[in-house]
């Protein structure tokens, strides 16, 4: 797929995000906003989780579920299975593999909130946004 087939993919794909809700047209950044802030909660409780000298696997199971959902519902898929290896290494009482996979998670989640960043700051979302006229 050549780059301006592309351009006109992703400004397809997020004018049918704005037909979503005209009557909101900052929903696509709420959301996004909503995910991020959600998502920064849970790592956080993960970490503070694994820091204990008895991990509470049950609750750590917890939050890696609602992390992974809330993932899974915005598109990322790459930290929805990095969640998947965070809950694999939890099932099995395994608290370093727990570490391992909460690392992965940070850097995953990391990227996908600079690519947010650039989306919203930038105002690639602004510009794709459909006018009137569209």
């Amino acid at each position: 797929m050549d780059l301006a087939a592309l351009k006109t993919q992703l400004k397809n794909f997020v004018q049918s995000m704005f037909e979503e809700d005209s009557t909101n047209p900052n929903f696509v950044e709420e959301v996004i906003t909503l995910f991020c802030n959600d998502a920064e909660r849970i790592i956080n409780e993960i970490n503070r989780n694994l820091g204990y000298q008895n991990v509470d696997f049950s609750n750590l199971d917890s939050y890696v579920h609602q992390l992974k959902g809330s993932s899974s519902s915005i598109g990322a898929n790459r930290l929805k299975l990095a969640c998947a290896n965070l809950r694999q290494a939890s099932d099995e009482r395994n608290k370093e593999g727990c570490l391992q996979a909460v690392q992965l998670i940070t850097c995953e989640y990391c990227l996908l909130r600079r690519k947010f960043q650039a989306l919203l700051h930038r105002g690639v979302l602004l510009s794709l946004r459909p006018t009137k006229n569209e």
